[in-house]
């Protein structure tokens, strides 16, 4: 895959870049596309204004402490930078987990005003929409911005592999943003259980998960030993957060005999 600076031989620039950028987010529109239906739109718009706020802002810190970082550093000292690099992602990841709780118990508190200002007592919206809000959100803000960053570092002047590296690091980067994109979904849905019943070790979970796939990124180009643990940790932890949001074994077995088209077998509600 390559990518250059001009389009070539009568080629509109705008089309090669338009083209490029299509192809490389394909991964994550399908991620948005999975479960297209009204609840997904519905939460989708829930969470468009505010996680995108809170994203932004814990985005907005983070750079902020790597830029004075960057800056009060010897630029000649590459360890020195690299451990700021180290210390940049740790802090990042961080952030964003108590960003992630700030809201939730922001989502807390207007859930609590629902309860109060509805008839029957009972809110609109549970604490499971909630927490699919949340990740969905955290979710699809990070891996915009990650593509977006490589992208324009896309637009050129080169061309990937040139000097004998991998000339998959566009489409590795775009399965990558995909997996984050899941993941976040899954953290959220965790990270809300665990503070709903107290239970303090699955978000510490969530925040080690967390840590360890984005250092899986330092492991680059080996984009093997970066994407197999990656999708390994989002399979696991898809299938936890299936069962702590009422999931059953039983539930998985209906799915997979109607896809099938044995509705004979099919009983119960």
């Amino acid at each position: 895959m390559a990518c250059f600076k001009g389009g070539g031989h009568g080629t509109p620039r705008s089309l090669t870049v338009s083209s490029h950028a299509g192809v490389a987010m394909r991964p994550l529109a399908w991620r948005l596309g999975f479960g297209s239906s009204q609840y997904i739109m519905r939460v989708a718009i829930m969470s468009r204004h505010t996680l995108a706020f809170f994203w932004l802002v814990s985005l907005l810190l983070s750079s902020l402490v790597w830029f004075i970082g960057m800056k009060a550093s010897n630029p000649e000292d590459q360890a020195v930078r690299g451990g700021l690099l180290i210390f940049g992602v740790v802090f990042s990841v961080l952030l964003q987990e108590l960003f992630r709780f700030l809201y939730y118990k922001l989502l807390r508190k207007a859930n609590e005003g629902l309860v109060a200002l509805s008839d029957n007592g009972i809110s609109p919206i549970s604490i499971q929409e909630m927490a699919y809000v949340a990740g969905l959100g955290f979710g699809i803000m990070s891996g915009a911005f990650s593509m977006i960053n490589i992208l324009v570092e896309a637009i050129g002047p080169g061309t990937v592999g040139i000097y004998g590296d991998s000339n998959l690091y566009f489409l590795t980067s775009a399965f990558m943003t995909m997996v984050l994109t899941l993941l976040h979904t899954f953290w959220g849905v965790a990270f809300f259980h665990g503070c709903e019943n107290r239970c303090w070790w699955e978000l510490l979970l969530v925040i080690i998960m967390h840590l360890i796939v984005s250092g899986l990124t330092f492991l680059n180009p080996l984009y093997v030993a970066t994407l197999v643990p990656a999708y390994l940790i989002m399979i696991g932890t898809g299938a936890w957060t299936y069962f702590i949001s009422g999931g059953s074994s039983k539930n998985l077995q209906r799915f997979f005999l109607c896809l099938r088209g044995d509705n004979s077998q099919v009983t119960g509600t």
